[in-house]
């Protein structure tokens, strides 16, 4: 099976005046597993949702893990690490209880990283996710590479 890109998309989109014009994507499923660029309070149409609520960010950024693991063939379930970017060790809290929604008797491995800051002021926490789909899933949607 070749990658699957999904969601392909250039980074001057998403970063108005900053220099980088490269090219991405928000998923990609190699086999059985499947890597997402890190989650936002951006949404998948761009929209930023949680302006200052770290928890609010957290769940718009969850909302899109389940959407690309969806579109990759892929489930919550499937997710094995979750590794948590905040901007302040006061946020942890609050997204960590998101998390816990989310991902209740899963048992994902979790970093968390406290960071100077995200690719954007707004941005208080990224989320990202690495799943490997139980099975053979063969099933994901997007564009091979």
């Amino acid at each position: 099976m070749a990658h699957v890109r999904i969601r392909e998309f250039n980074n001057r989109d998403w970063y108005p005046g900053q220099d980088i014009g490269n090219d991405a994507c928000m998923a990609v499923r190699a086999g059985s597993h499947v890597f997402l660029r890190g989650q936002t309070g951006f949404d998948l149409d761009g929209v930023f949702h949680g302006l200052d609520d770290p928890a609010l960010q957290a769940e718009t950024a969850m909302k899109c893990v389940k959407q690309l693991l969806d579109e990759a063939g892929a489930g919550l379930q499937d997710v094995c690490k979750v590794t948590v970017y905040v901007t302040d060790r006061k946020h942890r809290t609050e997204v960590y209880q998101v998390l816990q929604s989310w991902f209740a008797g899963i048992h994902p491995c979790y970093t968390g990283l406290i960071v100077r800051g995200l690719a954007r002021p707004e941005m208080l926490v990224e989320i990202d996710v690495d799943a490997v789909i139980a099975g053979d899933g063969a099933n994901a949607r997007g564009n091979a590479a």
